[in-house]
């Protein structure tokens, strides 16, 4: 490989290495053609997996102020540039491993540190970002449920407290004037009849008067003739 093809492979593996969220380092001995676009095809939409000399890759690593893959860059190489979930990454790898024992994980790169065959196999068996923030959805919905059905409940007695009392008003009104117009209705009776007798003790004392009126004049002649 002529040395300006060197340098722009290390210049790529760099940039991979440092725009990736994790790498994980394999060895592809003994997989066919086919089974290599098969894998990079089951990784497409989580990492780039790439075929690269162990002394390049090295020279890049140093360029990403990445230490200690040395060790892991021995035999054939293959990398998994991890751009999206490195768990995803790390069960797809898994998977597809199961199904063809010639991929082997030799260790990996996440988090600023190296990590060997087994942490990539833990991070395999853990729970991938969505499922984990499903669950943390559902337990923050279950929460919030929780929260509203304290509020509302308080509320929503209330509400029916309220209700009640709408449906008693009218009755009460309704009761108030017909209550009001009942002594009124008692009252008048005593009224009347007060009215009548106040007219029936005015009846003798215009009568009185009269007969008055009409005994004076001759009253009035006994007296002249006496005298």
């Amino acid at each position: 490989m002529a040395r300006e093809d060197k340098a722009k492979a290390v210049a790529e593996i760099t940039e991979e290495f440092t725009s990736s969220t994790a790498a994980v380092l394999t060895e592809y001995r003994g997989l066919s053609v086919a089974q290599l676009k098969e894998l990079r095809r089951s990784l497409a939409d989580i990492a780039t997996y790439a075929v690269v000399k162990n002394t390049l890759t090295r020279r890049a690593a140093e360029d990403a102020g990445i230490e200690g893959l040395d060790d892991l860059l021995v035999g054939p190489s293959a990398i998994a540039f991890i751009k999206g979930d490195p768990v995803a990454a790390a069960k797809g790898l898994k998977a597809f491993a199961k199904d063809n024992p010639a991929l082997v994980v030799k260790g990996g790169y996440l988090d600023g540190r190296v990590l060997d065959a087994r942490e990539i196999a833990k991070l395999a068996d853990l729970e991938s970002r969505e499922v984990l923030l499903s669950k943390l959805a559902g337990a923050m919905k279950a929460s919030m449920s929780g929260a509203a059905g304290l509020f509302n409940a308080p509320l929503s007695q209330a509400a029916r407290l309220f209700a009640a009392l709408q449906d008693k008003l009218p009755a009460d009104a309704t009761a108030a004037p017909e209550a009001e117009a009942a002594p009124e209705a008692a009252a008048a009776p005593e009224t009347e009849a007060a009215e009548e007798s106040d007219s029936e003790a005015a009846t003798p004392t215009a009568e009185a008067e009269q007969a008055e009126a009409t005994t004076t004049p001759e009253a009035s002649a006994e007296g002249s003739t006496e005298g």
